[in-house]
Formats: C-alpha cells, structure tokens, sequence
C-alpha cells in the first residue's frame, strides 16, 4: 500500500472527521466553529502549540521534531460556499445555502491526519507548522496571513498545499513547475444614458447599444491584442439593465473576469479595457465607467521544491502515478500569496469520478483523505530528515 500503513490505520477517524466539517460550513473568515473543531483535534494529539483567530478565525499549530532543524509549512483551507447541497448525503450540510462544495472539508481533514501521525512520530528534525487558513473561496485568508507575519512569525522557510481533484483517478497527483494557477481579476463597467419611451429612441440616449458594443470589443482583447501563445482569458458573465418592454433604461451594467498568468498581458487588458470604454462612451453619447480589480496574483510554484514534491507524490501515490508536468489551469488559488513570499509547490490529488467543484452535488471522496494525509507527512519526514540539524 502506498499510503503510510499508520495513517491508513486511521482512516476511519478521518472520514468521521470529514463527514463533521461538511455537515457544518461555514463562510470566508467566519469559520470560527471550524477552527474550533480543528483545535480540539489538534489538542487530542497532543499539540501545545496552537495559535488561534490567525487572520480572523485561521489556525496556526507547529510539530516540535526530535532537534533543531529548519520550518516547513503544510497549508489547507477551511472555508465553504454559498451553495445549497444536493447530494443527499447522510452527513450533507445542516447550514441551509452553505455547503463545502469545493473540498475543503477534506483539505482540513488530510492536515488534520498528518498532524495526528507527526505528533505521534515526530520523525524529522526541526519543525511543522500547520496552517488552517479561512476565506480561500472569497479571497482574504492566505493574504491576510501573510500579511499578519505569519512566514516570519515563524520561521517558514517553504510551503506546501493541496487541492482534490474530480475526474483524476482517487490517489493519483499533478502538479508542475512555475505558473499552474492563474491570477484572476474582476471588471465592472457601468454605463449612464438618459432612459424614456421605447416608442421614442430619438428622445434618449439608450446605454444598451453601447454596452452590448462594449462587451463585444472585450473579446477583441484576447483575439487580436495578445500573443496567442500567451495563456489570457476575458469573459463578460453579467449583463443588466431594463425593467420592461417598453421602457429604454437610464443604465446599463456589464462584468466579467480576467485570467492571466503575466504581469505585462494583465497591464495590456487594463489599458485595452478603459480605451474600449472611453471610445464607446464617446461614440454612443454616454458616460461609461471602467473598475478594475486586481484579485489574486498567479500561483507560481518554484522549480527546486516542486521536483521534491513530485518525489515524494510518488512515494505515496496510488501505482505511483503523479503528472509533473501538468498544463496551467485558468483557475485561481490565494495560496499565490504564500508562493509570492516563500518557495514552495501547489498540487492537485485525485477525488475519483464525482461531480465537479462548485456543483451542489459534489461531495469529497473519502477515500482521498489518506494520500493527502500520507504526502503532508511525507515530505515533512523527506524536508526535515533526522540528523541533519
């Protein structure tokens, strides 16, 4: 068996431990009953070092090992979404609108597991500090970590997490090398004319032309203004505006998301962006207003540590089968933040054939829990081996 036989022994502790956190989540930086769960397990291990409302309600616990040594940190998050569960499970969410409907139950779960079995072996030198981060889905949570000093605080030299991944076979891993996730930024465009009867355009100035225009040019962005070797997505997925029938607005709205992996291609969208909306302002005789918000950077894992993490994947992965060189997915992650500050690698573990993340019948697959548990713990004994502090 690839899993560590010790954590394998405790299986069924995890997915009890799964199946409470799913019936119970809780949203962004309000996971205080989470993290209160969390540190109760953590105590009965045996952990003294616990660091509670760590960005809010985030959890940090650090793993003395047996003599001095350098600091990994191992990361998961603990947040939900708002998605009322279809699933039907026995232990489906008892938070009506609220459900994990992305993993993070069993992130948590497979740190949980880890910590059980370190605190128990203790067999590295140095230390493990485990990171119970909230507010992953809504952003917030790792930069406001980073931000309190916790890499500093202490002594983080490189970090590690990990996400399930449906439709990739149970305990099996990828990852890669440099970008794998990328950043992901918000715009709004808001359009003022002047409404009045749809009997009588000629009486208005309609923002519906222009921002259906506007939307349209957006496209132009990725087709004719970027390298096409160049990963840039730019989607358009809100348009309002109207009442009635009859009725021509006064306004018009329309957002999307932007997706890049480059600092000087997400530069180009912001300036194409508020060019596009000035000169169709100008042309439709209206005001138009572009915000742009910067959300997560990219998640760029650093060569040297994602090799490791592919080595010791394959220690534990089911038949040994780890992608290490997986193509950049369009997603986006906030443990970006730690990777901005510290080496470090971001992979995926199989979840088996389930629905999708951020479906409401999505649910993780237990039987996940032990890989991610056994790589936690493995690459803290493979980072931290014994005599070498």
């Amino acid at each position: 068996m690839p899993i560590i036989n010790r954590i394998a022994g405790f299986a069924d502790d995890m997915t009890e431990w799964r199946r409470h956190l799913h019936q119970h989540p809780e949203l962004g930086q309000d996971c205080h009953q989470t993290a209160a769960y969390v540190v109760e397990r953590l105590r009965d291990f045996g952990i003294t070092e616990i660091h509670q409302n760590v960005a809010v309600s985030g959890v940090i616990a650090v793993i003395e090992g047996q003599g001095e040594g350098p600091t990994i940190g191992l990361r998961a998050d603990m947040d939900a979404l708002p998605i009322a569960e279809t699933t039907g499970a026995d232990w489906a969410s008892k938070n009506p609108g609220k459900m994990h409907a992305c993993g993070h139950d069993g992130h948590t779960t497979m740190l949980l597991g880890a910590a059980k079995y370190l605190a128990e072996t203790r067999n590295f030198a140095g230390r493990v500090v485990l990171i119970f981060q909230p507010a992953e889905e809504t952003g917030g949570g790792a930069e406001l970590m980073v931000e309190e000093g916790v890499l500093d605080r202490f002594g983080i030299r490189d970090v590690y997490a990990l996400h399930n991944a449906p439709g990739t076979p149970v305990g099996e891993f990828y990852t890669t090398p440099g970008p794998i996730m990328a950043a992901v930024d918000t715009f709004h465009v808001d359009i003022k004319g002047e409404g009045g009867h749809g009997a009588y355009p000629q009486e208005t100035r309609d923002p519906i032309p222009p921002a259906l225009s506007i939307a349209q040019a957006m496209g132009t962005i990725v087709s004719r203004n970027h390298r096409a070797l160049d990963e840039l997505v730019v989607s358009v997925t809100m348009f309002h505006a109207g009442t009635a029938d009859n009725i021509i607005p006064e306004d018009a709205y329309l957002g999307g998301t932007v997706r890049t992996f480059d600092k000087d291609v997400q530069a180009m969208v912001k300036r194409r962006m508020a060019e596009i909306v000035e000169g169709h302002a100008r042309a439709f005789n209206v005001e138009a207003t572009l915000r742009y918000e910067e959300g997560f950077p990219p998640t760029i894992n650093t060569p040297q540590e994602t090799s490791f993490a592919v080595e010791v994947a394959r220690e534990v992965a089911a038949q040994g089968t780890v992608t290490p060189d997986v193509a950049p997915e369009m997603g986006a992650e906030d443990f970006a933040y730690f990777l901005n500050e510290r080496p470090g690698c971001y992979l995926f573990v199989g979840n088996g054939d389930t629905a999708g993340l951020h479906q409401p019948n999505y649910d993780f697959d237990d039987n996940t829990a032990p890989y991610g548990a056994s790589f936690f713990a493995r690459v803290a004994e493979r980072a931290l081996p014994l005599g070498d502090g």
